[in-house]
C-alpha cells in the first residue's frame, strides 16, 4: 500500500470515528488481543522427532528467567475488562429484550469459532494425504483449540451480564471481592495442607469466578462505580498481593503453562492470574484519560480500530499462522527457531526473526477468514449444520477423544 493510500486509509477512519467513540476502550481492548499472538508466538516452540513430526515445547523450561515476559503479555485480564464496561453500556442501549441481546452477542462470538474449526477438519484429512503426520496434525490442533476455551468462558460471563449490573449497584466496586475469596479458598484446599485429600476436579471450580473477576470490575467501572480512588487500591493490591503470592507462598512464576511443571497459573486461573488483573485493571483505569489522548492521533487510532474490527479473526486464526510456517518447515528438517527445541539463547533471537513472518502470514489468513465474522445470509440450515458437524469432529480430534 503506498503512503498515499494509507494516508487516505487513516484519514477516513478519523473521519467515520463517531465523535462520542471511547477510544480507551478500544485501544485496551487492541493492547490485549494483540498479546495473545505475541504470547504464543514467542513462548510456544516445537521439538521435531526423529519420524519429523512436531510436538509443544516452551523456552520456558529452560529459561525460568522469561517468566516476567509473561506476566506482560498475560493481559486476558484487560480482555475481560474492557469486555464488561462494553457489555454493560451495551446492555443499557439495548431496544431488543435481554434473550435477543445475548443472542446477539453469542452469534458474533460463535461463527468465527465454528469457521476456524470447520475448516482445520476439512483440512487435516488433506494435510494427513499430503504428508503431514498423525502427531503433528495433533500438536497443530491443540494449538488451534487451545485458545478457543476463553470464547466460552466469555459466553458465560457475558450471560450473567445483568446480574454483574445488579450485584455493581449493590455492592459498587466490592462486587468483585466475593469471586477473588471463592479463587483464594479453592486454592488453599488445593495447594494447601490438606491439597492430597482434595478431588482432581476440584481446581475447575477457579473457572468461572477466575476469569468473571475482571469483567465483573469492568460492569462496575461501566456503572460508575470504580473511579481513580479505586483504580489506586487496584493497582496496590493487586501488586502487593501478586508478590506475596510468589515470594512467600511459591506460586509458579509463569502465567501460561511450562511443559513438565505440575502446576499452572491459568488453566484454570489461580489467585496469582486475579492479582495480576487487579493490578492491569487498576493500572487501565488510572491511565484511561491518557490513552485518550493519545488515540486522538489519527495513525494511532487506525491501527487500534483495524484491530478491533478483526478481534475474533485474530483470536481464532493465530496459531494457523504459526503452524503455516511451522508445518511446512518440519517436512523440511531442522528449520532455527522453528522445528529446533527452545533451549538456546539462540532460538529465542531466531523465533524473534520470524514473528514478522508470522504476522504476515496472519494478515493474508485474515483476509479471508474475517468473512466468519459476518452474518452467514447465505448458509442454509443444512451448511450450518454440516460446519457445526466439522466443528465438533475437529474438537474431538483436537482433545485427544479419537
Amino acid at each position: 500500500m503506498s503512503n498515499t493510500a494509507l494516508s487516505r486509509l487513516v484519514s477516513d477512519i478519523e473521519q467515520k470515528t463517531p465523535p462520542g467513540r471511547d477510544r480507551a476502550i478500544d485501544g485496551l481492548r487492541a493492547l490485549a488481543l494483540l498479546a495473545v499472538p505475541t504470547g504464543h508466538w514467542l513462548l510456544g516452540g516445537f521439538t521435531r522427532d526423529g519420524a519429523g513430526a512436531l510436538h509443544n515445547a516452551s523456552p520456558l523450561s529452560a529459561f525460568g528467567g522469561l517468566a516476567p515476559v509473561s506476566w506482560i503479555l498475560q493481559m486476558l485480564g484487560i480482555f475481560f475488562l474492557v469486555g464488561g464496561y462494553a457489555s454493560v453500556l451495551s446492555f443499557h442501549r439495548r431496544k431488543e429484550s435481554t434473550a435477543q441481546w445475548l443472542k446477539g452477542r453469542v452469534a458474533r462470538l460463535g461463527r468465527p469459532v465454528l469457521g476456524v474449526t470447520a475448516v482445520w477438519a476439512a483440512m487435516i484429512p488433506v494435510l494427513y494425504a499430503l504428508g503431514v503426520s498423525h502427531d503433528t496434525l495433533r500438536t497443530g490442533s491443540t494449538l488451534v483449540i487451545q485458545p478457543l476455551w476463553f470464547v466460552g468462558v466469555y459466553v458465560v460471563v457475558t450471560a450473567l451480564t445483568p446480574y454483574c449490573v445488579r450485584a455493581a449497584r449493590t455492592l459498587g466496586g466490592w462486587a468483585a471481592a466475593p469471586l477473588l475469596a471463592v479463587v483464594g479458598l479453592v486454592d488453599l484446599l488445593r495447594y494447601g495442607p490438606f491439597a492430597d485429600a482434595m478431588p482432581s476436579w476440584l481446581s475447575l471450580v477457579n473457572i468461572l469466578p477466575g476469569w468473571m473477576f475482571a469483567y465483573q470490575l469492568g460492569v462496575c467501572w461501566g456503572e460508575k462505580r470504580i473511579g481513580r480512588r479505586g483504580g489506586r487500591l487496584l493497582l496496590a493490591g493487586g501488586a502487593l498481593l501478586f508478590a506475596a503470592l510468589l515470594v512467600v507462598f511459591h506460586y509458579p512464576a509463569s502465567m501460561v503453562g511450562v511443559p513438565g511443571e505440575a502446576r499452572t497459573n491459568s488453566h484454570p486461573p489461580s489467585l496469582l492470574v486475579l492479582a495480576l488483573a487487579a493490578a492491569q485493571s487498576g493500572a487501565a483505569i488510572l491511565l484511561r484519560d491518557r490513552i485518550a489522548g493519545w488515540l486522538r492521533r489519527p495513525a494511532l487510532w487506525a491501527p487500534v480500530v483495524v484491530v478491533n474490527l478483526s478481534a475474533m479473526t485474530i483470536l481464532c486464526w493465530h496459531q494457523t499462522a504459526l503452524l503455516a510456517a511451522a508445518v511446512p518447515a518440519s517436512l523440511a528438517g531442522r528449520v532455527p527457531g522453528l522445528t529446533t527445541a527452545p533451549g538456546t539463547v539462540a532460538w529465542i533471537g531466531e523465533r524473534l526473526a520470524w514473528m514478522p513472518v508470522f504476522a504476515v502470514l496472519l494478515v493474508v489468513i485474515a483476509r479471508y477468514a474475517r468473512g466468519f465474522e459476518a452474518p452467514w445470509t447465505k448458509a442454509t440450515k443444512a451448511r450450518r449444520a454440516a460446519a457445526g458437524l466439522l466443528a465438533a469432529g475437529f474438537a474431538v480430534f483436537a482433545l485427544g477423544l479419537a
